[in-house]
């Protein structure tokens, strides 16, 4: 990539005010340091979906990756399967977060087939796909407007198609999730974060990235359609959930 990503200090210095987290173009500069330190698993995750499509989406499937900011899916993709092996297309509402990745792409995978859109998520017109990702995106999403939408990609999924469905969680039980809370916060202590910049950060998502229960992921899938849902992945608050569209 041309343009060099950055540390990511956002918040590492004292706010007046904190604002609400937005992907502007501040934080598509420090994206990259901002996921490998703030998402647990995130890397394992992107590992996977080649070994996902590779076992589910037909010979020169369509892929979607919804939220898809600097294409960290399509290029696990691309690093992994042939040219003509499947289509991508990223969708994305940040203007900033678009222009990087199809830079990303023209010059790191030119040969695939791979465009990124500008576009709400919630009133695109999909076409038919084989594999459908959505990372860390559905938490961003008003919760009145989930299940409008997993309905969307499910009507969109080719039949024998997959959706997998990455979510930051929270517990019903208090002191279930109170443990996981501080142990995520260990973990971002760990990667290099401070106090001030763990508080803030939290304090600009507060009503911006709203989980959702593990358990009401399923029950919204399952609701939209899909009769077979598998948590295979978990990492503290973390999880990723992969979604069947029968044959």
């Amino acid at each position: 990539m041309s343009n060099a990503s950055y540390r990511d200090a956002i918040f590492s210095t004292p706010l007046d005010r904190v604002a609400r987290f937005s992907f502007d173009e501040q934080v598509v500069a420090c994206f990259p340091d901002m996921i490998r330190r703030s998402v647990p698993g995130y890397g394992q995750i992107l590992g996977m979906l080649s070994l996902i499509a590779q076992r589910h989406l037909r010979h020169g499937g369509h892929v979607y990756d919804l939220g898809c900011s600097l294409g960290a899916s399509g290029l696990a993709l691309a690093g992994a399967l042939k040219p003509n092996a499947f289509r991508y297309t990223g969708v994305d509402l940040s203007p900033a977060m678009v222009e990087r990745a199809r830079q990303t792409f023209s010059e790191e995978c030119p040969e695939h087939a791979m465009s990124v859109e500008e576009a709400d998520i919630r009133t695109l017109e999909y076409a038919p796909s084989g594999m459908i990702i959505l990372n860390f995106t559905l938490q961003f999403l008003p919760p009145a407007d989930r299940d409008a939408l997993l309905k969307q990609l499910f009507d969109a999924l080719e039949p024998g198609g997959v959706l997998v469905l990455s979510e930051k969680t929270v517990d019903v039980d208090e002191r279930d999730n109170a443990w996981r809370v501080e142990r995520y916060h260990d973990f971002k202590r760990a990667n290099g974060y401070s106090e001030m910049e763990i508080s803030q950060k939290r304090t600009a998502l507060e009503n911006v990235l709203v989980p959702d229960t593990l358990d009401a992921l399923h029950q919204r899938l399952q609701q939209a359609g899909f009769p077979r849902t598998v948590t295979w992945f978990q990492y503290l608050n973390f999880a990723s959930v992969i979604a069947f569209k029968e044959s």
